[in-house]
């Protein structure tokens, strides 16, 4: 067994986009292999194999294998609550709630959970590509780290290094990433990978030829920056608009301060007739035909983010002149009567009233619903899946008329006018046939813009694929693969 380590200079470097693009170049190629990432701190998430929970990124790669997700592959998840505070999942289960200074010190016990799906991982597959989290040389949080360099030391692996010259400043960001590293970190870094490049390369060789000559490592290749590359997002929000310049739907959503699974959106961002914006705090409300409410990690919380800014009012005129409401997950909890959370589960103990769109209630319940589901979106019959996961039960008149029938029961709630709508179920938008008559419903009388995402997913992971073998050197990488398996 192999195993590789992609680090980054910084968050948002290209560390899970160069993994992805190593695991499909690999598994091309018939080589077994799979992704980790031994601790990932990220509101999207993904639903496991095994009825667990892993970072939506690592999901990513796992198709990127050709594989099913599983909690192996990322046994380490924080799920922020709070600036202060974050839910920890361990090997795909909830563990319990620390705030930041505990799991600080809780680190050398989420080792073993760390190690445990690592060396599961190895039994199963010849190659693991590993990724790191933030940086390598965060200076405080680097006693008993299992994110990064920790990691790595402990099971002997290469890392490569990747630095975004796109937000600039990338030669010292690299430089200075290595000569934060101990001596041993140093040595098991063997070369960088430079991400986002646009211009003329005979510009940058110099300084690619300078950072060989100050480091003594090779730069591996510099890949260049992919227009329109949209897939799944560890966490950022990423940009709004319309493709076509042409919208006929203006859906619009709030930027909740602890959204959860915005990924449920990236098919309307490709949508040719819809123009998709989030709002943000600073933000003015623009005019919508479709309000969104997203999933969110601490519902109450962000309901009552939602009313400090505007929103509740700005909702009840929405639906005075016709327009249209969606719920999902923690959304579709805030359209019911109230939300109450006894035992503290997602903040302070307490209740809090919703927006009262839709006859029912909500109770926080300690077990996290996880599961992959199909069904059929009603009336309409056509098949739709995608994932639950949320804390919550609800009930309620409301929910006597349902929006999805799975095979033994029913989800989510449709008003009697149908201007508002709610579910549990992310993904309903992945497939065509539901995508499409979801927005009809909402007023794109236009069918046939609607992508599928599955096949979406995959061609964008072939791109990649194909991007790094131009550019990248992947006979080093072979290598680095032969040597460690040897």
């Amino acid at each position: 067994m192999a195993t590789l380590m992609i680090q980054g200079t910084t968050s948002d470097a290209g560390k899970s986009t160069v993994v992805a693009a190593l695991c499909r170049a690999l598994a091309r190629r018939g080589i077994s292999v799979a992704p980790f990432k031994p601790q990932n701190m990220a509101l999207n998430s993904a639903v496991t194999v095994d009825g667990g929970e892993i970072g939506r990124s690592t999901a990513l790669q796992a198709l990127a294998c050709g594989l099913d997700p599983h909690s192996d592959m990322n046994p380490v998840l924080l799920k922020p609550e709070s600036d202060q505070g974050a839910q920890v999942i361990l090997r795909g289960k909830v563990h319990g709630h620390m705030k930041a200074m505990d799991y600080h010190a809780y680190k050398i016990e989420a080792r073993r959970s760390v190690m445990a799906g690592w060396e599961a991982l190895s039994k199963r597959f010849d190659v693991i590509i590993a990724e790191g989290a933030g940086s390598p040389a965060e200076i405080n949080l680097r006693q008993n780290d299992i994110a990064n360099m920790g990691f790595a030391e402990r099971v002997d692996c290469p890392v490569l290094l990747v630095g975004d010259i796109d937000r600039g400043g990338v030669f010292a960001q690299l430089v200075g990433t290595l000569e934060l590293l101990s001596e041993s970190e140093q040595a098991r870094t063997q070369g960088f990978i430079i991400n986002r490049f646009r211009g003329d390369i005979g510009l940058l060789e110099p300084g690619l030829d300078w950072l060989t000559q100050r480091t003594g490592k090779p730069v591996l290749g510099t890949l260049p920056y992919l227009q329109g590359l949209l897939l799944d997002a560890e966490d950022s929000v990423g940009l709004s608009g319309c493709l076509s310049g042409m919208p006929k739907l203006r859906v619009v959503i709030p930027a909740l301060p602890r959204i959860s699974n915005h990924n449920d959106f990236d098919p309307l961002r490709l949508h040719p007739a819809v123009a998709l914006t989030f709002v943000g705090p600073d933000q003015s409300i623009p005019p919508a035909d479709l309000i969104i409410l997203p999933g969110s990690k601490s519902t109450r919380a962000d309901l009552e983010w939602l009313r400090t800014h505007g929103w509740e009012a700005v909702i009840q005129r929405h639906l005075r002149y016709g327009g249209q409401v969606l719920g999902i997950c923690g959304g579709f909890q805030m359209l019911g009567r109230a939300i109450h959370d006894p035992d503290g589960l997602e903040g302070a103990i307490g209740s809090t009233p919703g927006l009262g769109l839709l006859d029912f209630e909500t109770r926080m319940v300690t077990g996290k619903q996880l599961r992959n589901v199909q069904g059929l979106l009603l009336p309409e019959g056509v098949p739709v899946s995608g994932y639950e996961i949320h804390n919550g039960v609800s009930s309620g008149p409301a929910l006597t008329r349902p929006l999805v029938a799975f095979d033994n029961r029913e989800d989510g709630a449709v008003s009697a006018d149908g201007q508002i709508i709610g579910t549990y179920l992310h993904g309903l938008f992945d497939q065509v046939e539901a995508c499409e008559a979801l927005l009809y419903r909402c007023g794109l009388e236009d069918r046939g813009g609607a992508v599928d995402y599955a096949a979406h997913r995959l061609a964008e992971l072939d791109r990649l694929a194909d991007t790094l073998e131009t550019h990248l050197d992947m006979a080093f990488i072979e290598r680095l693969l032969e040597l460690k398996a040897s």
